[in-house]
């Protein structure tokens, strides 16, 4: 069993040490300067810890799975007590809704700079390479949003996942509408499913590989997508 789940303890953005100084510095310091400057360092020094160990929840995660990490695993990549992890996360969810949290927001805005309008404009092999690229790029350099992302069930996390997912496919049905102002819904909507389905796939292919094994795997990627969307796809898109 966890620890997280033996202690039931509160998380905290403050740790003992940082409330001491805050004492300290509240019941000593005339100056008002100091007594100012005090909460800026403390708050500093919270968010380097929380920061660590998000870092080393990653490396957990990504090396064991969510189901078999631990919070003293996490605690030991991070080179710090348990009972300084739990003054930051009272469990491993904690961590994982947080780290989650924030990888969910850049794959957003990485989703957002992918589809920009101008690359939806490009031929299709250009607009495969505008698209594919930045999302690959994001996987490889956070593994951890694809350990934590699937088979998880983390509650906070598994939802917003979802969105996640609902928005992608959105963007890739509407990129197929222009190619295919024609094409039924239903049709546009399997396809779109077909090709994530397609990208995910691969993409555990890709992110256990490195150097010229991934580019070769990333290539058969855009080769695969390009053969199945070519045929429907012979004309530029409509705007």
């Amino acid at each position: 069993m966890d620890k997280n789940t033996e202690k039931g303890i509160k998380g905290s953005s403050v740790d003992a040490a940082d409330t001491t100084d805050s004492a300290a510095a509240a019941t000593t310091s005339t100056d008002s300067g100091t007594t100012a400057a005090a909460p800026r360092r403390r708050q500093a020094r919270g968010e380097r810890r929380i920061s660590q160990l998000l870092a080393a929840a990653a490396g957990v995660f990504c090396r064991t799975g969510y189901a078999s990490a631990s919070t003293n695993a996490i605690a030991r990549e991070a080179g710090v007590s348990p009972g300084t992890l739990y003054q930051y996360f009272p469990n491993k969810e904690a961590i994982a809704v947080e780290l989650g949290g924030q990888l969910l927001q850049r794959a957003h805005e990485m989703h957002g700079q992918a589809f920009r309008p101008e690359n939806l404009q490009r031929p299709l092999p250009e607009l495969l390479d505008a698209v594919l690229d930045p999302v690959i790029a994001f996987n490889c350099e956070n593994p951890a949003f694809w350990a934590l992302m699937h088979g998880t069930g983390v509650p906070g996390i598994a939802q917003e996942h979802e969105e996640l997912h609902a928005g992608l496919l959105a963007r890739i049905e509407a990129v197929l509408r222009d190619f295919c102002p024609e094409a039924p819904t239903h049709e546009l909507a399997h396809i779109s499913n077909m090709i994530l389905g397609i990208f995910k796939s691969s993409l555990d292919l890709i992110l256990a590989h490195e150097g010229d094994e991934r580019a070769a795997y990333t290539a058969e990627l855009k080769t695969v997508l390009l053969r199945y969307l070519e045929p429907m796809t012979t004309e530029a898109p409509t705007h």
